[in-house]
């Protein structure tokens, strides 16, 4: 057994002052907290993918990681009722001569209970078989009164021209999955940020592993199809792309690219103008994700601002052998150069200075990989 090592790291009533904080001691990163006339400190690096514990909260004697409120015990480090087995190292502390004591030699032993890997997280490998096409309806819809939705009404004739081609197809409507909203883990930190996306592990009734399934996984081209919502595309395709960061995200923490020869288009259908910055944003985001995009990428129709009758954009719509056609050509441009891509197989796994940044990140090391001994 080692000597203790009772290292001076702090006055006891200014350290008092805090119910939580996070400190250095002889190079370590320690979570020091006080309740109830006690101290505890445990290691700062949270099991799970390192988050600072010591910058999250206490829930009564536990500590609450600020990333994905992972706790454990703030003296002993175990984890909380039902993870018992997932521990962080754990110091012994006292007050002499009003000074806090912690001894830096007798940290228990970090233990991780082995998880199972969220079903999203294996490698990508495309599965053999036939091209495969995901249709993605970002219309707003009560699915119980459904209504006529222009950019929905040409999705369905885009994915219908490449399935009586011999295509895969599957149609994915964001109005019928139940899924939360980002909450903004990147702002806490990079690391934060993880694939699969942290909700989607944390919560197993979250529903958009169904477009990150068919994004990262089962499709090789994809169509997005949106209204115009005051100038923008809808609130729904707003929703899932703010989700579909941790996609961009792996390039910018580890350098891996999750999306790899897959193509993508897009449907913009409203009774307002601005198709041009609608396309504009969602071109630049799925290039972002690492899409590629055939010849003249997206098709919309839009009457102007001046006209707000509803009922005769619904009726030009729907009638238009026009804009059918146009879709599905479209859905066989993608096809034809996610094809292309499948034969040739050029894309990056990697890529140096990839995705929205033309430089290296530079960010604070997580915890969980700053060669702490513990």
């Amino acid at each position: 057994m080692a000597e203790p090592n009772w290292t001076d790291v702090g006055a006891a009533d200014d350290l008092a002052q805090s119910p939580l904080r996070r400190m250095t001691v002889n190079g370590r990163e320690l979570a020091l907290s006080y309740k109830d006339g006690a101290f505890g400190v445990v290691s700062n690096a949270c099991n799970h993918v390192g988050g600072p514990l010591g910058d999250g909260h206490l829930d009564g004697d536990y500590v609450t990681c600020p990333w994905h409120s992972w706790k454990f015990h703030r003296c002993t480090g175990i984890g909380e009722p039902g993870f018992e087995e997932d521990t962080v190292p754990a110091y012994p502390v006292k007050v002499e001569s009003g000074r806090v004591l912690v001894d830096m030699a007798s940290g228990t032993r970090r233990k991780r209970k082995p998880h199972a890997p969220h079903p999203l997280a294996r490698k990508i490998e495309r599965a053999p078989g036939p091209i495969r096409l995901a249709g993605i309806s970002t219309s707003p819809m009560d699915e119980k009164n459904p209504r006529f939705s222009g950019s929905d009404h040409l999705l369905d004739h885009a994915l219908k021209t490449c399935g009586a081609h011999g295509v895969e197809t599957r149609l994915i409507r964001l109005s019928a999955l139940s899924f939360r909203s980002c909450e903004g883990y990147y702002s806490k930190s990079a690391h934060a940020c993880t694939w699969p996306c942290s909700i989607t592990q944390m919560d197993p009734q979250d529903e958009l592993d169904r477009v990150y399934e068919a994004l990262v996984h089962w499709a090789d081209a994809v169509i997005v199809a949106t209204p115009i919502r005051w100038g923008a595309a809808s609130s729904l395709y707003f929703k899932m792309a703010e989700r579909l960061n941790c996609v961009q995200n792996a390039i910018t923490i580890r350098n891996q690219v999750l999306i790899r020869n897959k193509v993508a288009g897009f449907i913009i259908v409203g009774g307002q103008d601005n198709i041009q910055g609608v396309a504009g944003q969602m071109l630049g985001f799925f290039a972002e994700l690492g899409f590629i995009f055939p010849q003249f990428p997206f098709v919309a129709h839009s009457r102007g601002w001046s006209r707000e009758d509803m009922e005769r954009n619904v009726e030009i719509v729907r009638d238009s052998e026009d804009l059918a056609e146009g879709a599905g050509e479209l859905a066989r441009r993608c096809i034809d150069l996610a094809k292309h891509l499948i034969a040739q197989d050029e894309a990056p796994s990697a890529i140096e200075r990839g995705g929205r940044k033309a430089h290296a990140l530079e960010m604070e090391k997580s915890p969980s990989t700053a060669g702490q001994p513990d």
